[in-house]
């Protein structure tokens, strides 16, 4: 077939067939990617991480054969660029080094951009200025499970991907917020000091 590209000698599939029969084999590979295995894939290359998953990753497509890699990407959502490393540390034997501490780890804001601003529309209606008016800090009766709670029953965040508690009373803090019992201040008393008259 015009315009299609060579097998790859070591595809599984491809070997010793011309490319008409190549085209066939690499259409019945699109079929075979059902819902459950594409599901399987994604979710076992979500767990890995640095060259563990470049390699799984490699792995498969060269498992897939001819188109593997355009099929893992429209199919998988998987990087064609990271594809193409992880074959090279395949083919070579040699692992590239990932600078894996440089990289730093997203803010929770940074996946969520709404994040800090629905918590906000959360506490503030449950919040009181300190009573003691020696902080600008905000007390509430929220706890951040509680918060954590109304974002998924309120603003329609998924329980699976919301970061957790403890990351809400973080960002709970980070925002001024001071998770504890609001107390009421109780008014002093005052002592009245009793004058005796003096007596002539």
């Amino acid at each position: 077939m015009k315009g299609l590209p060579r097998a790859a000698p070591s595809s599984p599939f491809c070997s010793n067939l011309n490319n008409d029969a190549c085209f066939g084999v690499w259409q019945l590979v699109a079929i075979v990617l059902t819902d459950s295995l594409k599901k399987l894939l994604i979710e076992t290359a979500s767990q890995l991480f640095g060259a563990a998953k470049r390699k799984f990753m490699a792995s498969t497509v060269q498992g897939l054969g001819l188109g593997g890699q355009r099929l893992a990407e429209s199919e998988l959502g998987w990087n064609r660029d990271t594809i193409r490393k992880g074959i090279r540390e395949l083919e070579s034997g040699i692992t590239c080094v990932d600078n894996m501490s440089g990289k730093g780890r997203y803010k929770a804001e940074e996946h969520f951009p709404n994040l800090l601003e629905d918590i906000k529309n959360i506490v503030d209606s449950q919040s009181q200025i300190d009573p003691s008016f020696k902080s600008q800090r905000l007390y509430t009766r929220f706890s951040a499970a509680e918060v954590r709670k109304q974002l998924i029953e309120k603003y329609g965040y998924s329980d699976e991907s919301l970061h957790t508690s403890e990351t809400i009373r973080v960002k709970l803090n980070d925002l001024g917020y001071k998770l504890r019992r609001v107390k009421k201040v109780q008014p002093q008393k005052k002592f009245h000091k009793l004058m005796q008259s003096s007596s002539n």
